[in-house]
């Protein structure tokens, strides 16, 4: 690689790291407000939002990668423009091709950094995701310790405690189980403990009562009781068998047990073909992105005016060939056989690529096409 070369593509690794950063980290912040208020609120500790935080760093990435790759290449051709250094390359009789180059090992790095994001890191940080929030649905303990908020650990069942003590007793406590259809129960107490039984854990209410409102005959009876332990481990469990999700799965995962895939999985044949071509077609619309900066201020020129126009016009195109790739994706998991359209895009994409970077270098043939036909 010559030294030019070298040195555009620090420029463009340079550059498409700090928007990446930028990026990450707005994207991160209105993530992590929601994020920190649904588990904070549930009970969970600064340690588990922290990890929750980084699993979903992967996904963050994989969003704003092309969009940083695309700022990248478009603020360091837009500098290189006018600070004369692209024109005086021109003038010395350096193609447009030529200066395509480095631009295309910039979006080749970007594409591998995509395809160990989407091929390996983002199924392992979603797998570990999926188990993290199996775990805390499951504790019980964490879900309850809210107090002055009326909590939903099921659809069927609410419970309330008006204050939790520094030594763990909750004070006015209201549960409300509607999980049998044929009655339902409701119980108060004036405190209550939770204990841990081995895997389980039972609330022991002190004074109390018991309402218990027959369906069939709307009759309601009541009972006080000095001590009562409930067994509420069984509010948030599960009796369905957890099936595996595809986009949990690495891509040699997925070759591995490629004729179960449909049954491990519990998918159809159109979802598993689109989120495996969707991981290999996110790649090439990186290296897309790069070359749409380049080819479209490379095609605009020299201008005092400076090239806003031609950044417009490039964002335009990167929207629109994204936008294109959303559409096709329903499309593909309708028919599993239609998985070469989600490359459309990208090859789209590269054939606009290849006429910007076509017409400057000849920019003068459609002028020597009206001679021709004017001497005809």
């Amino acid at each position: 690689m010559a030294k030019f070369d070298r040195y555009m593509l620090s420029q463009f690794l340079i550059l498409f790291s700090f928007f990446a950063l930028i990026l990450v980290a707005i994207f991160w912040i209105n993530r992590a407000v929601v994020l920190f208020d649904r588990l904070i609120g549930d009970g969970q500790t600064a340690l588990v939002f922290l990890e929750f935080t980084v699993l979903g760093l992967p996904k963050l990435i994989t969003t704003v990668l092309p969009i940083a790759t695309f700022a990248g290449s478009v603020y360091v051709i837009n500098r290189m423009t006018s600070e004369s250094e692209l024109t005086v390359l021109q003038a010395t009789g350096t193609s447009p091709w030529r200066l395509a180059r480095p631009v295309f090992v910039y979006g080749l790095c970007v594409a591998i950094m995509m395809s160990v994001l989407t091929h390996l890191l983002l199924p392992l940080s979603n797998g570990q995701l999926s188990e993290r929030e199996a775990e805390i649905s499951q504790n019980v303990t964490a879900r309850l310790l809210t107090e002055g908020t009326f909590l939903h650990p099921t659809s069927k069942v609410t419970f309330y405690t008006r204050v939790i003590d520094a030594d763990g007793v909750l004070r006015d406590v209201f549960l409300s189980d509607r999980r049998n259809p044929d009655e339902g129960v409701i119980y108060t107490a004036s405190e209550a403990y939770l204990i841990r039984n081995g895997d389980g854990t039972t609330l022991i209410m002190v004074d109390g009562m018991a309402q218990r409102l027959e369906m069939a005959g709307k009759r309601l009876s009541t009972a006080k009781f000095r001590d009562f332990s409930f067994d509420i481990s069984a509010l948030v469990s599960s009796d369905k068998p957890r099936t595996q999700s595809i986009d949990a799965m690495t891509t040699a995962e997925m070759f591995a047990q490629w004729d179960q895939l449909e049954t491990i999985t519990k998918s159809s044949a159109g979802e598993i073909a689109e989120e495996l071509t969707a991981r290999f077609a996110s790649a090439a619309f990186c290296m897309i992105a790069a070359m749409i900066g380049y080819a479209t201020l490379v095609l605009g020129g020299f201008s005092r005016f400076g090239v806003w126009r031609e950044i417009v016009i490039a964002f335009g195109l990167l929207i629109a060939i994204d936008g294109l790739r959303g559409t096709l994706v329903e499309t593909v998991r309708d028919d599993a056989s239609r998985w070469p359209l989600l490359f459309l895009p990208s090859l789209i994409g590269a054939v606009i690529v290849i006429g910007m970077i076509w017409q400057t270098a000849h920019p003068g043939w459609t002028k020597r096409m009206g001679k021709q036909r004017g001497v005809a």
